[in-house]
């Protein structure tokens, strides 16, 4: 994400100012997913972007609102992931368990101090009460259990509460087995919750 020092980049800073904001934005993920969200100060980040202090409040008007694109950026990478998971998915049971299967792709990245959990859950609990990053923590835990009802909609077809239900209990599923994953670095966990969900959806 280095800039370019050629004619077209300087002749339109505006796109400069978009790839720094990307570098401070990728080191804040580094920072605050290995050492804390607390722990972790806009010097640290600034210096490990290699960029200019005020060029971060250039691009973001306090650490909150770095911590808050942070959190939707975290999310929308698990987005993604999802979705590549569901082009390969050929029924409604393949795409509640596209859930699972990004889940687990998340947990197989390559951190730098290994894995440690759901980082928008890790994030979350550095936040004191009332904080609106737990709100869009919790929005983003919504929309996961929203995927899981929609799919198991189509699994059952007229049963719109076992749907929910069911959704419910694999969100509680997925993040129990996220949460230990978190604590012994692996993604075993989550291999074992996909299996425990593919033989729930099987006796549905």
């Amino acid at each position: 994400m280095g800039e370019s020092t050629g004619p077209v980049e300087t002749a339109r800073p505006g796109r400069r100012r978009g790839a720094a904001r990307e570098r401070l934005l990728a080191a804040a993920a580094r920072r605050f997913y290995a050492d804390g969200v607390a722990a972790t100060g806009i010097d640290t980040i600034t210096a490990e972007a290699g960029v200019a202090k005020m060029s971060l409040y250039n691009n973001f008007s306090s650490k909150a609102d770095l911590v808050m694109a942070y959190l939707d950026a975290r999310h929308e990478e698990w987005l993604g992931l999802y979705r590549q998971r569901l082009e390969a998915a050929h029924d409604a049971r393949g795409r509640v368990l596209a859930v699972f299967d990004a889940y687990a792709d998340h947990a197989a990245f390559a951190y730098e101090r290994g894995f440690r959990g759901c980082g928008l859950l890790n994030a979350a609990a550095e936040l004191p009460a009332g904080d609106e990053g737990r709100e869009v923590v919790r929005r983003h835990k919504e929309e996961v259990e929203d995927l899981l009802a929609r799919h198991l909609d189509e699994l059952l077809p007229g049963r719109p509460e076992r749907a929910r239900a069911t959704a419910e209990h694999l969100s509680f599923l997925l993040e129990g087995a996220m949460a230990r994953a978190g604590l012994e670095g692996a993604g075993t966990r989550l291999e074992r919750a996909r299996a425990m969900a593919s033989d729930l959806l099987d006796r549905l």
